[in-house]
């Protein structure tokens, strides 16, 4: 029997804009290859959720409304997301996920949408100047390219902590300023890459290692 890697997909059917579901498609089209087994939970509003139990999470992105009523439910997971995340798992979290990891998301009416507050970030939206169009930039997996659509803005608060997940050369990726894309936080990616990110197959088949590494340590198989 292949051995078997589990990945939960938080939110599949609010948070799937602009294939992010392919995402989870070529990770397990990757596992395949290696020989593994991969079976996908996908966990909606209400459901229970355990992070420890698997070797790795999706976060999709999605619309303002959706993105408003998934808020309210993930705050129920905020401790268990933690953990996993300060434990070093790999977390992959697209545009709206990426967003609700941080402190809060401030509304052009200047409502707060809370965040879990797990990493030291916090995103703003400006309706007026939506970042839509191609992005490319250079990453420590090398170079990638994408599609974003996106009016929110992603600053973060604490820079020796978290790291851009890539140096813009074109598009404008976390917002206009700062000339960054993403960020990275021990084996967390944030990106507000679609089409899907993991196109790229160099990001993807790191993250891929990613999560092998994590089930063998998570099964206690020597590595």
């Amino acid at each position: 029997m292949a051995d078997k890697i589990k990945i939960a997909y938080l939110y599949e059917d609010l948070m799937n804009t602009y294939g992010d579901s392919g995402d989870v498609k070529i990770l397990r089209y990757l596992l395949n290859q290696q020989g593994y087994q991969v079976d996908v939970d996908n966990v909606s509003l209400g459901d229970h959720f355990n992070a420890d139990d698997y070797d790795f999470i999706f976060f999709g992105g999605g619309q303002d409304y959706e993105q408003t009523v998934v808020a309210k439910d993930l705050l129920r997971h905020a401790q268990t997301l933690g953990r996993y995340i300060e434990n070093g798992k790999p977390m992959l979290a697209i545009c709206g996920g990426y967003q609700l990891l941080g402190d809060y998301y401030k509304t052009s009416e200047g409502s707060v949408i809370k965040g879990l507050g797990i990493l030291p970030l916090h995103t703003v939206f400006k309706p007026d100047s939506r970042m839509i169009g191609d992005t490319k930039y250079e990453t420590e997996f090398g170079t990638v390219t994408a599609f974003e659509n996106h009016s929110g803005r992603t600053y973060f608060d604490d820079k020796q902590k978290l790291k851009p997940l890539g140096k813009m050369i074109e598009g404008y990726g976390n917002n206009p300023e700062d000339g960054v894309e993403g960020m990275r936080y021990k084996n967390t990616i944030g990106s507000y890459s679609h089409g899907p990110i993991l196109k790229n197959q160099n990001i993807a088949k790191a993250i891929a290692n990613m999560i092998v590494k994590n089930h063998k340590a998570r099964m206690g198989q020597p590595a």
